[in-house]
């Protein structure tokens, strides 16, 4: 049964997909198909909206609002020159520094605003004219831009870590946000890498330090942004709040710096911010609840367990599993956004992962790092167009530049995976 049942979510899933569905309605659908299997149309839809009230009811939830509207006040702010003008004082004077700058102010604003496209759009939009008016190559600044852009989706605050622990059970939101950090800052060290690599060898231009503007002017305008990471990572390493928590002190945070620091935003533009981010989180929740419904087919008509054993009958190897995980996800990364992505198939990997000894907090963060890398690939990856539109080139002329980036961001993710004390280091520490 578990065959049938598989082959029909999925391929009710895919046709629904091909002909424009969006795809929470996909998702609904084709688990309701899955279930006409094994009970009666009146049993299957009652069972599935029960599901997704049931999934709904949860404290961890409370969170994603909370993130999304800090992440919207922040991108609203403001603050994307500021990050640059920072970070261009850290590594500004190293070969290839407005590379360099990139790489960082991605990180940054992308981890503030919970958005790769955001940070592309807004951190691209003003280094990559400097760079090539600096005399770098269009195609290297345009590749440094969208290889580093993900990097903020895996620097807590990011919707996708609650949305994976609320979907594996219950997994640490604070574990996972603290690896995160780890995650994000070996991404970006490897993209630096590749960046100061090819800026030396094509001998490009250090920034001076009267280009830099003053330092004390900058460290000053920056630091309350850079401060609402520092006061996440340090309430929930401190234990004085949780991350959850974290959610509501982020948005409050933000919402002072922005109206009574850089005086970006006035009261008139607080409803427009909150019907962005209650049309942001409607979107998300009611895709939880419809991947419920899938998590709930799945599981009675025994398709996880039937992937779990067709998977260890083939091996019950660790590295091989890992490695046939970490492939699967990367293909579907190039074809799905990172939520649906994560509530589809954490499911289905998740019994397999933990059966070879994984621990479910180092199968988020190679997952996710996994579904980000795929959304800056080939043929779908929505970062890999948005961010070479940004960069005034042709997606299909990056592919080329984009390759020592991959293959950086390729190593990390095999040592992340196989090496987990890279990343589990600190959640470890924290409890």
């Amino acid at each position: 049964m578990a065959f049938e049942a598989g082959l029909i979510l999925f391929f009710v899933f895919v046709v629904l997909l091909i002909v424009g569905m969006p795809i929470a309605i996909s998702i609904a659908v084709s688990s309701i198909a899955t279930l006409l299997l094994v009970v009666p149309f009146e049993i299957a839809v009652f069972t599935s909206a029960q599901k997704m009230v049931s999934s709904l009811n949860s404290f961890s939830l409370v969170a994603i609002p909370f993130f999304v509207l800090s992440g919207i006040i922040m991108n609203n702010g403001g603050i994307a020159e500021k990050l640059v003008n920072f970070a261009m004082l850290f590594v500004g004077r190293i070969p290839g520094g407005l590379a360099h700058t990139n790489v960082l102010g991605n990180a940054l604003f992308g981890s503030m605003s919970s958005s790769a496209i955001a940070a592309s759009t807004a951190i691209g939009g003003v280094l990559i004219p400097q760079q090539i008016k600096a005399g770098y190559d269009r195609k290297f600044a345009t590749a440094v831009n969208i290889a580093s852009a993900p990097t903020g989706m895996v620097i807590p605050p990011s919707t996708a870590f609650i949305m994976f622990s609320l979907v594996a059970g219950g997994a640490s939101i604070s574990s996972l946000f603290l690896g995160g950090y780890l995650v994000g800052a070996l991404w970006s060290l490897a993209i630096m890498l590749v960046a100061y690599i090819h800026a030396k060898k094509n001998k490009y231009p250090t920034m001076k330090a009267s280009e830099m503007g003053s330092a004390v002017k900058i460290i000053k305008e920056a630091i309350p942004s850079v401060m609402l990471i520092v006061i996440i990572i340090g309430g929930i390493l401190t234990g004085i709040f949780t991350a959850i928590e974290a959610s509501a002190i982020a948005v409050a945070y933000s919402l002072l710096i922005a109206m009574f620091f850089y005086k970006t935003v006035t009261v008139k533009d607080i409803y427009p911010m909150l019907k962005e981010a209650v049309l942001t989180t409607g979107t998300i929740t009611f895709l939880l609840a419809t991947s419920s419904m899938m998590s709930f087919a799945m599981a009675f008509t025994g398709i996880p367990q039937a992937i779990s054993a067709a998977i260890l009958g083939l091996t019950t190897n660790k590295f091989l599993i890992l490695l046939l995980v970490n492939v699967v996800l990367l293909i579907v990364g190039m074809f799905m956004d990172v939520g649906p992505a994560i509530l589809i198939f954490t499911p289905i990997f998740l019994p397999v992962i933990t059966s070879v000894g994984v621990d479910p907090v180092h199968f988020g963060l190679f997952a996710i790092m996994n579904l980000c890398v795929g959304s800056i690939t080939p043929p779908v990856g929505t970062g890999l167009y948005v961010g070479a539109s940004v960069g005034g080139v042709k997606a299909e002329q990056m592919l080329k530049p984009l390759v020592p980036f991959y293959f950086a961001i390729l190593a990390v993710l095999f040592l992340i995976t196989y090496f987990p004390g890279l990343v589990m280091w600190l959640p470890n520490m924290a409890g």
